[in-house]
Order: C-alpha cells, then sequence, then structure tokens
C-alpha cells in the first residue's frame, strides 16, 4: 500500500520504518529540511534500538522516502498518517496547530479519496476538528472530493518501540466506516497473523484509549510512589512490598517499581492534557490531579537527600551523577527527573559530573556550556572529585558496578539511588551510607 507519513518524530519514524520493512511503500513529510536531510543521508534524529538498520535498509530498497515536499506526499499516500507533536501548552492542554496544519495541508492538495489516520495522541474529539479543517479547505476548493478521518493511537515504549510496532499487543481503530475497516485490515494485516489484535471501535473511544492507558500506568507508578514514602515513614520495605502486592494477578509487576518519579514525552503531557480536557468538561478528575502533584513531589527526593545527608549545605561541592535520560535505552530527557536534581543542585551552587550512555549529546543541547556541568565519557569519570554518587536512571550497566572503584574514588562512602538498584543490607556491609526509595526501617543505611 502507498502510505504518507507527516512527521518524522519518535512515533512517526518508526511507523514509517516498520511499515516499509513489510512492503508498503512509504514517504515522510516533515518541515524540517536539516532533519530530512540527515535522514536521507542515513543519520537518524533519535536513539532507539534497532532502528538505524531497519531505516537504512529500507532506504536503500526504496520503500522509505523522506520528503519536505508536502504536495509529493499527499499524492503519493492512499493513506496519510499524522504524527505530527501535540505539545502542551502554558495550561496544560494539547496543542492542536501542528495536527490541524497537516489538516489543512492534506485538504489543500488532495486530489481524491484519502484515509486520514490520526496517530497523534490528541483529545477527545480532535478527529471532528481534522473534519471540520479538511471540509471546509474543500469548500474553498469548491470540491466535492470524500475522505475519512481515522483515530489509531501508538502504544510504543521509548527504548523499545521498534520491537512494539513490530509485534503490538493490540491495534486500537477508530471508524464506524465499513470499507475503512477493510482498509486498515490490510494495512496491519503483516503485524495481525498469529491472532487478532485488531480492536475496532468509535473514534472518540479510541482517542481516549490512548489517554487511558497512559494515564493508568502514571498511576501505578505514582501509587507506588506514595506507598514507598509511607513504607519509609513505617518502618516498612517497598521491595518486599512490590513482591507482595505483584503476585496477586489482578495487579501484576509491570510499572509498579517505586522511583524518583517519570517523565518522557507521553506520561507527563497526556496525564496534564486529560486533567484539561476534564477540567473544560467541568469535571475534577481528583486521581489525575493526584498523580500529577505525587510525581512531582517525587522529582525532588534525590535532592533532599542531598540536602539532609550534608546538612543543607552543598555550596561549592561536587557531586556525580548516573543517568540523564528519562528511562534506559533512549537519549530523551523531556521531563526527566535528571533534570530537577541537576537544577536544584546547580541553583544551590554545586556542581555536577554526569554521565548517560546514550544522553550526553542532548543534555548538551539542553543546557549548553556550563561550568558546573561536566559531561564525562565513563561513569567511573564522574566520581574523582565528587562528594556522592546520585542515580537517576537504572541503565544495566549501573546494576553491577566496581563497588571497591566507588569507594575508593568517592571523597565520602555515599550513594543516593534513585531506582533501588542495590541491595541496603549489602551496601551497609561494604562500608557505604546508603540513601534508597522507600527501602526498610529508613531511607538512610548507613555503616
Amino acid at each position: 500500500m502507498k502510505v504518507t507519513v507527516f512527521g518524522i518524530g519518535y512515533v512517526g519514524l518508526v511507523q514509517a520504518a516498520v511499515l516499509a520493512q513489510v512492503g508498503h511503500k512509504v514517504v515522510c513529510v516533515d518541515v524540517d529540511e536539516k532533519k530530512v536531510d540527515n535522514l536521507n543521508k542515513g543519520i537518524i534524529p533519535i536513539y532507539e534500538p534497532g532502528l538505524v538498520p531497519l531505516v537504512k535498509e529500507n532506504v536503500e530498497q526504496g520503500r522509505l522516502v523522506f520528503t519536505t515536499s508536502a504536495e509529493d506526499g499527499v499524492k503519493h499516500g492512499e493513506i496519510l498518517c499524522v504524527a505530527v507533536g501535540t505539545p502542551a501548552d502554558e495550561n496544560g492542554s494539547a496543542d492542536l496547530k501542528y495536527v490541524l496544519t497537516v489538516a489543512e495541508t492534506i485538504a489543500t492538495y488532495m486530489q481524491s479519496y484519502k484515509v486520514i489516520i490520526n496517530k497523534s495522541t490528541v483529545p477527545v474529539g480532535t478527529a471532528d476538528k481534522v473534519k471540520q479543517k479538511i471540509s471546509a479547505v474543500l469548500q474553498d476548493r469548491s470540491s466535492d472530493l470524500s475522505f475519512d478521518v481515522v483515530s489509531n493511537p501508538e502504544f510504543l515504549k521509548e527504548g523499545d518501540a521498534v520491537n512494539d510496532c513490530k509485534k503490538p499487543d493490540r491495534i486500537i481503530i477508530g471508524t464506524d466506516n465499513e470499507e475503512v475497516k477493510e482498509l486498515m485490515r490490510e494495512l496491519y494485516a503483516p503485524f495481525n497473523r498469529n491472532h487478532d489484535k485488531i480492536i475496532f471501535m468509535d473514534v472518540r473511544s479510541a482517542e481516549l484509549t490512548k489517554y487511558a492507558a497512559n494515564c493508568m500506568l502514571a498511576t501505578k507508578i505514582s501509587f507506588m510512589n506514595e506507598i514507598s514514602n509511607l513504607a519509609e515513614i513505617f518502618g516498612a520495605d517497598i521491595e518486599m512490598i512490590r513482591q507482595g502486592i505483584g503476585s496477586d494477578p489482578r495487579i501484576g509487576y509491570q510499572f509498579i517499581y517505586p522511583g524518583c518519579g517519570y517523565g518522557g514525552s507521553c506520561f507527563p503531557k497526556d496525564v496534564q492534557a486529560l486533567i484539561r480536557s476534564a477540567n473544560e468538561a467541568d469535571y475534577k478528575p481528583s486521581i489525575l490531579e493526584a498523580v500529577e502533584r505525587v510525581n512531582a513531589r517525587q522529582k525532588t527526593k534525590l535532592f533532599e537527600h542531598v540536602l539532609e545527608h550534608f546538612h543543607g549545605d552543598v555550596k561549592g561541592k561536587q557531586f556525580a551523577v548516573w543517568g540523564l535520560a528519562f528511562k534506559p535505552n533512549t537519549d530523551d530527557m523531556r521531563e526527566a527527573s535528571s533534570r530537577v536534581l541537576i537544577e536544584s543542585l546547580l541553583k544551590a551552587g554545586a556542581r555536577v559530573k554526569a554521565y548517560d550512555p546514550k544522553a550526553l549529546d542532548e543534555c548538551q543541547r539542553i543546557y549548553g556550556n556550563n561550568d558546573n556541568l561536566l559531561l564525562m565519557g565513563t561513569k567511573e569519570a564522574c566520581l574523582t572529585g565528587s562528594e556522592a554518587l546520585i542515580i537517576c536512571t537504572e541503565w544495566n550497566q549501573f546494576r553491577a558496578p566496581d563497588f571497591d572503584v566507588i569507594g575508593e574514588t568517592l571523597k565520602s562512602k555515599v550513594v543516593i539511588d534513585g531506582r533501588n538498584l542495590f541491595d541496603p543490607k549489602m551496601m551497609k556491609r561494604r562500608g557505604y551510607t546508603y540513601y534508597a526509595i522507600g527501602r526498610g526501617d529508613s531511607i538512610r543505611h548507613q555503616a
């Protein structure tokens, strides 16, 4: 099938590459000329495991093309996917200007029937706005061309997006048109062979399903962080609690790991957007508001531990930070807990040495050159001259470090662990003062 994807971000690029891999002919359109030029040269703008060879292979085979020409993109595709960003505006609601701009562009250039698939995460009712925009432009053109708008939200996890796209848990499609349903079945047939993963529903239900899924996962994280704070107060161990409740099949083990807060491009933005949509409908979403408050508070815990240990005085002191990305296997630092920590340390007059396997360039882009923020090439290089080690991201390479080297290199054997990577008893035996999240009768395990 001939497919055009508008927007070459995480969603658009991964979806386009995977669709091309199974044989569809895909054209990707983006307004960023530099990004398009780089992609045509094989330079991928994001880090995502498995994406680079997938893109290169399909570009070489001619199944995947990148362009800035929206007219060519509309002309090519019988199916047009909208995968542009919907950033949060000042009040937290999703900004639809890019989605509606693509809709206007499609209506301007279309010369035949089109199916417009909205893959961007958008508020309920956005498909209606897209229809209205396209219809208005077609009316101005005195055109009676027909089209359909489908809601087909993505459920990709950063760091595993390629696999999620190749082997989706479910394929949500919002449409009431039977002919469109058959087109969508044809599009996704290569990913729907083992058993039927397609779930058809009305458009508004599909739009809300995406928000509901992300908000449910964010709720589980904030709930566990709330319980971890209670564990600290009551002298319980959140790791034991996690195992105890996770063994209940109604709850399960996924997304019940406490830590220093969730981040990324999805959970924070989507929780805020759904809160805003609820408020606009005169409904108070109490649980969602609590989820957001708990997460914001949790992101301050690492700095609070620093202040506690150093008695509120960190001016002139240096700290080692392991992990900058909001999660492992990505270079994405949007809404990352590391940013709250680093900015708090710098504001308090401290110096930071930081390392991340993939996010150093992104950190450099965000903070620029700062004499008090040094980005190091190895995790060990962060330790020299640092008062304590602070862990923000649970990269695998951080899970079994050389504790002798850490202890010998740090000025003091202090580890503040925002991801509960280590056993508190083991850390105590090794002579460390260890701050974790909800572990045992005290957040501080001191030798």
